[in-house]
């Protein structure tokens, strides 16, 4: 990758084209790496706690908006550069910056973030993105409308008080009784049995706190996901989908677990962000074989397939696996995974194969499917 392309940040629901005063975007090269930062919904934040630079002027940094019919890619004009060879702390400079750009832009606009390091090399291929791309965008808009992002972390208080009363734990007292009664020293192994099951009971006590909370701040919530965990310490890392209105009641509540669970518990609270979690989008180029799966999956096999066969497909499909209509049934949750999987492949190549959506349906022979590879997708 090299030259100067089209870095994409995100769509926009604006046909008109602009330029974005951002003054105070922090420029990659003064940039803590460890600064707060969230990834798009798949890594917990980061943070250090230090003193940061001050953001600065970033005289160089031009962002505007690229327009097609009724929505606007938001881009800069970088260099196109390869991230999956760049070293971590570098990385998360410009992870930051395309974060701070995102999230400046939210304040005048709702706005659907890409996914970090997405280039175009022209604006014809942001053009053919756009067009590609329009229903899927516009689907996205619908559902995103007027929510927000809220990323609550919880962490343990004190963890070595929690482990010490896991300590105490009928199981873990009787395991190391035995190892002291035992002929010869206690071994490495028999630390590490000690260990397993002290991680176990820890592991239970997070996930009843866990639970608890998230059924909790839920109700206040059209989603939420859970990232992974930074450390033992944590206890929780879930990104909440709320509603616009319901943001000082959603904080008020996190405030009212805070104190319920002042001598266990510490709460940080992080937002309004962008949908990063929910609704960021991936441009991509599928395969012939991953499209052929998804259609196989489903049972179609005509090559030549409307909306509605794929949609009447998947509720046929979908009362055949559905984990709740058949619980006992082995390896269902899978079976139902693939076919939602395959569900969201078709229509997004669909919406591919019709950006205008007057076609009344789309080919799948491998000849068509490579004019139709290109397709704009919400992350999983």
């Amino acid at each position: 990758m090299s030259g100067i392309g089209k870095y994409i940040y995100g769509v926009i629901n604006s046909g008109q084209e602009q330029f974005f005063a951002l003054d105070q975007i922090v420029p990659p090269d003064s940039i803590c790496p460890a600064k707060s930062l969230r990834t798009t919904g798949t890594d917990p934040p980061i943070s250090c706690g230090a003193k940061h630079f001050a953001p600065c002027c970033n005289a160089g940094l031009k962002v505007y908006g690229i327009s097609f019919n009724d929505i606007s890619v938001v881009v800069s004009d970088l260099e196109m550069i390869d991230y999956s060879r760049m070293p971590k702390d570098i990385l998360v400079r410009h992870l930051l910056r395309h974060q701070q750009v995102v999230e400046r832009i939210m304040a005048e606009h709702t706005i659907i973030p890409m996914r970090f390091g997405t280039f175009a090399g022209s604006n014809q291929e942001i053009m053919e993105i756009l067009a590609k791309g329009y229903r899927t965008i516009k689907d996205v808009f619908e559902r995103a409308k007027n929510t927000i992002e809220i990323d609550v972390a919880a962490t343990w208080s004190d963890l070595d008080s929690v482990l010490g009363e896991i300590s105490e734990e009928v199981d873990i007292k009787q395991l190391k009784q035995s190892l002291l009664e035992k002929q010869g020293a206690v071994t490495v192994d028999d630390q590490m049995k000690v260990g397993v099951l002290v991680k176990e009971h820890l592991d239970k006590e997070r996930a009843k706190y866990a639970g608890e909370i998230q059924s909790t701040l839920g109700e206040l919530a059209q989603s939420f996901k859970a990232h992974d965990l930074m450390d033992d310490k944590m206890v929780l890392n879930t990104a909440f989908l709320i509603e616009q209105n319901r943001q000082r009641d959603f904080e008020q509540k996190v405030d009212e677990l805070n104190r319920e669970f002042k001598n266990r518990l510490n709460f940080r609270c992080v937002g309004p962000l962008p949908p990063y979690s929910f609704f960021t989008l991936e441009v991509k180029k599928t395969r012939y074989e991953e499209v052929d799966w998804a259609r196989k999956k489903l049972g179609l096999t005509h090559d030549f397939i409307t909306a509605n066969d794929i949609k009447k497909a998947h509720r046929r499909v979908s009362l055949a696996c559905h984990p709740d209509k058949n619980p006992q049934a082995a390896g269902i949750e899978k079976k139902f995974d693939d076919m939602t999987k395959a569900y969201k492949i078709l229509l997004d190549y669909y919406r591919a194969s019709n950006p205008t959506g007057q076609a009344n349906g789309c080919h799948f022979g491998e000849e068509s499917f490579e004019k139709d590879a290109l397709l704009v997708t919400t992350m999983d």
